[in-house]
């Protein structure tokens, strides 16, 4: 039996610049599962791949073993009678699409199992939107899972200790260890988690601007190769969508408020134009891939029509049910998700009309609100965020505040009506339109 080598000499050759084997990487996963490499040394090795890079070669060999760290789903033998499919976003701030497309995709068709992440830096985290749901189980076992997206085509659910566990690990550390936008290791984390699913095709929200991981077109279309590069090396087929996130992409930010705007878009109640656009391209690549449309337009009319049958909504009720939330969350979400004491409404200093938003600083100011972690083991407050974020081209004054802040108390809700008032450049200038919100479409590695 060959020793393997310490972690301390494998994280000394990547600080170094060398790149490591597959068996390295290896061990270096099994390290982070079994508890043998502590977070000292987890960090540490996140750090050099930060600054050192990983080859191509290097990160399909890590989102391998990290897929393989624990159980690996096959739906092959579950009769679901249609294509298993899924959809990832590189995050950014009022993301709410995870919450309305899967179960839109489901009722189209689809069976979607999605393993989502808690919230990375300013950005938001599906997993957390969902832990507001009261009794929703986030982390079930592999039967409850199974059986949720058997009864309601669609789960979407965290990391366990069966599903991707080296990537949890690895992930909590990222989110506190400045290497958060590190391309390698956001490729192995999102890439891991999806093989481990078992899905049989992928759509990518690569996310652009100054609310992303990638704040340039460039650095967004260098993480779209690299994760259609190991995608293809998976055998995974994928289509990539460059999206912009210069401003927040629905009404509200903040966890509970999240779910209740997924919920409004499901029943129809209110619909966020970029949100809405953003949603239906994705979906729409979902069902080409998954051979239930033969192109976009196709895909656009069976969505809409699901949207507006209550299909999807009644199918968004379905997933939280067999997941142990209630029974009743999208009749009467405002009785069960929780609720900031303070509630005040940021209004300009002069009206006006919007004419940039400073996205990034809007998720770090729901994070200091508490609605995001600055330690790995921070608890969140999932009631506090913004609500009703004005965007670009809005008009703002006194009948229209820029948000309304949901805070834990009175000191916090002033702190962040002051940050919010200079994270939004309000002018009486000529009307601006909003950048278009789907900017490109990716389907493989560029030459």
């Amino acid at each position: 039996m060959t020793a393997r080598t310490p972690p301390a000499e494998l994280i000394r050759r990547k600080r170094d610049g060398e790149a490591l084997t597959d068996a390295d990487l290896a061990t270096l996963v099994e390290g982070m599962v079994d508890g043998s490499i502590s977070e000292g040394q987890i960090a540490a090795f996140a750090m050099a791949v930060y600054f050192r890079n990983m080859t191509r070669r290097e990160c399909a060999a890590l989102t391998r073993a990290m897929a393989r760290s624990g159980a690996v789903l096959d739906w092959s033998d579950a009769g679901l009678g249609g294509p298993v499919l899924d959809k990832h976003s590189t995050g950014g701030v009022g993301d709410t699409v995870s919450l309305v497309l899967a179960p839109l995709v489901a009722a189209c068709g689809g069976f979607v199992p999605m393993i989502s992440g808690r919230g990375l830096g300013h950005t938001g985290g599906t997993l957390d939107k969902l832990a507001s749901i009261p009794g929703y189980d986030a982390a079930p076992a592999l039967s409850r899972f199974r059986a949720a997206v058997r009864a309601a085509g669609c789960a979407i659910v965290g990391q366990t200790d069966e599903l991707a566990p080296a990537d949890r690990r690895l992930y909590a550390i990222r989110d506190v260890t400045a290497t958060v936008d590190s391309i390698p290791l956001v490729t192995a984390s999102i890439l891991s988690k999806k093989l481990a699913a078992g899905i049989s095709a992928l759509v990518m929200d690569v996310k652009v601007g100054g609310g992303s991981l990638a704040p340039s077109r460039d650095a967004a279309l260098a993480l779209a190769d690299s994760l259609h590069a190991v995608a293809a090396d998976a055998g995974l087929p994928m289509v990539s969508l460059l999206t912009d996130m210069s401003e927040a992409l629905g009404h509200h930010v903040g966890n509970a408020l999240e779910v209740l705007e997924a919920i409004d878009v499901l029943t129809d109640r209110r619909r966020d134009a970029r949100l809405h656009a953003v949603t239906m391209a994705l979906a729409g690549e979902m069902l080409v891939l998954g051979g239930l449309a033969r192109d976009q337009a196709e895909s656009v009319v069976a969505l809409e029509r699901a949207l507006a049958s209550g299909a999807a909504a009644e199918r968004f009720a379905r997933m939280v049910g067999a997941l142990g939330g209630p029974a009743d969350l999208v009749e009467r979400p405002e009785r069960h998700l929780p609720c900031a004491p303070v509630r005040i409404a940021v209004r300009p200093e002069r009206p006006g009309r919007v004419t940039a938003v400073d996205a990034r600083a809007l998720g770090w100011l729901v994070v200091t609100l508490g609605g995001g972690r600055r330690r790995a083991d921070d608890v969140i407050d999932l009631a506090v965020g913004l609500a009703d974020v004005a965007g670009v081209g809005d008009e703002v004054g006194d009948d229209r505040p820029l948000a309304t802040v949901h805070a834990r108390s009175e000191t916090d809700a002033m702190t962040a009506a002051a940050t919010l008032r200079a994270a939004l450049t309000v002018d009486d200038g000529p009307s601006v339109s909003a950048p278009p919100v789907v900017l490109e479409r990716l389907s493989g590695v560029r030459s």
